[in-house]
């Protein structure tokens, strides 16, 4: 059995290897390899720590958790960058083999409710223009894209994303 809970701090670690996986799985051939096999759990760490003990208003990070213990997924969500009404689900991350066991849904589900109790009515995410996969998943959570785009840059290669947003 899977709960969700808030992320503390020792949880980094295990989160910051899950992202790194995470990464190297679902961006295999969308983002360049060198990027990817460039990625370290412990640089990961590194970011994580700083960014957990410096974290913004109303910024919120969950684990979900098997019942073993171990952290199988992780989501951050929080205000929009540059914006104060909507809210943003900043990462959602499953371990890889546990994608479509509806952990990532479980975890989405407790950033929504985080959202809707910060007054936010709305969220919006970036993904990968071409990663279907997360697409899907996003549309089928009722997400829809927005019409925004943007250009992020991995070792010089421009990488085109796109915004989705649903209302809370």
């Amino acid at each position: 059995m899977t709960t969700v809970r808030v992320m503390t701090q020792a949880d980094v670690r295990a989160v910051s290897a899950l992202r790194v996986a995470g990464w190297q799985a679902a961006y295999a051939g969308l983002l360049p390899q060198s990027y990817l096999d460039g990625m370290t759990v412990e640089g990961d760490a590194r970011e994580r720590h700083r960014r957990f003990a410096h974290a913004r208003e109303g910024v919120a990070d969950f684990v979900a958790v098997d019942g073993a213990g171990e952290v199988v997924g992780w989501a951050c969500v929080g205000p929009y960058r540059g914006e104060v009404a909507p809210g943003e689900l900043y990462a959602l991350y499953v371990r890889p083999p546990l994608i479509g066991s509806g952990i990532g849904r479980a975890l989405m589900d407790t950033a929504h409710t985080h959202a809707r109790t910060h007054g936010f009515t709305s969220i919006r995410l970036w993904v990968l223009r071409d990663n279907t996969r997360a697409r899907r998943f996003y549309e089928r959570a009722g997400y829809t894209p927005d019409g925004t785009a943007q250009t992020e840059s991995y070792d010089g290669v421009p990488i085109p994303e796109v915004r989705y947003e649903r209302a809370l």
